[in-house]
């Protein structure tokens, strides 16, 4: 936990982006950027876009992230995570790029790892080995301060998580395999589609490294049946991984005015 990076620098290493919306995970959000900003052995940026009609956070956000604000074009819009993340890359300084949740805490040497793992080769890096998921009241005390990490036991455990949570990706690779799909409007499905993409690159998928995801009320309808961007995921599942991202490539993404229109094959 620091409260900034030990060092800035116009050249990071490696450049964790975070995509946010309300208030809500204000506190989550802040717990994730303590963790980053103690980032042992690499030099790291961080940008929050937040995507919302109004700009809550960006007073609220430590003075070495950079802040983008992205007002979705239509009030109504649901949250869309693909664009925050392609509007991120776009603007990002470093040549590795982290996606990152805004409610998971990493160790202190997650940056570094991905680095020599990148350095050897590989394009897209999953480090994670364990998940642990804290409950409501454990979550609360450790953002107020009165507990520590390992003072409850987790309400549950994921191993091995692939497409999720936080993935390093070099830019250039990111770039080829077309970013994360702009047509995912709403929760659910968008990571699980580019972890498929993500397959036809040099990828170290052998987690080691234990994080934290910090309790939060889960979003309506994200696993429900009549999730329309569930039925996107199975729908593009359908189309190979090679015609998914030529037709991606074909697409201005990351534009600070909305998300893409889909030209896909479905």
């Amino acid at each position: 936990m620091a409260s900034a990076p030990e060092a800035t620098t116009n050249s990071p290493d490696v450049s964790f982006i975070i995509g946010h919306r309300g208030l809500d995970r204000l506190p989550q959000l802040l717990a994730s950027l303590g963790r980053i900003a103690g980032q042992r052995g690499a030099s790291v940026e961080c940008i929050i876009v937040e995507q919302d009609v109004e700009p809550h956070v960006a007073a609220k956000l430590p003075n070495w992230v950079r802040y983008v604000h992205t007002p979705p074009p239509d009030r109504a819009m649901p949250y869309c995570r693909s664009w925050a993340f392609n509007v991120g890359v776009r603007l990002c300084r470093g040549s590795v790029v982290v996606l990152h949740d805004n409610d998971m805490l990493v160790p202190a040497d997650y940056a570094a790892g991905i680095l020599r793992h990148v350095r050897s080769g590989h394009e897209v890096v999953n480090l994670k080995r364990f998940i642990f998921y804290l409950t409501e009241r454990h979550t609360r005390a450790l953002m107020a301060g009165t507990a520590g990490l390992t003072d409850t036991a987790p309400e549950s455990v994921m191993q091995n998580s692939e497409g999720g949570g936080s993935i390093a990706i070099t830019r250039d690779a990111y770039e080829r395999i077309g970013g994360f799909d702009e047509s995912f409007i709403g929760w659910g499905g968008e990571d699980n589609e580019f972890w498929e993409r993500a397959q036809t690159l040099r990828v170290w998928p052998y987690g080691s490294l234990p994080f934290v995801h910090l309790w939060h009320p889960p979003q309506v309808k994200k696993y429900g049946h009549d999730n329309p961007t569930l039925e996107r995921y199975r729908a593009l599942a359908n189309v190979t991984v090679e015609v998914r991202i030529a037709s991606l490539r074909d697409r201005t993404s990351g534009a600070m005015t909305g998300p893409a229109s889909s030209s896909s094959p479905v």
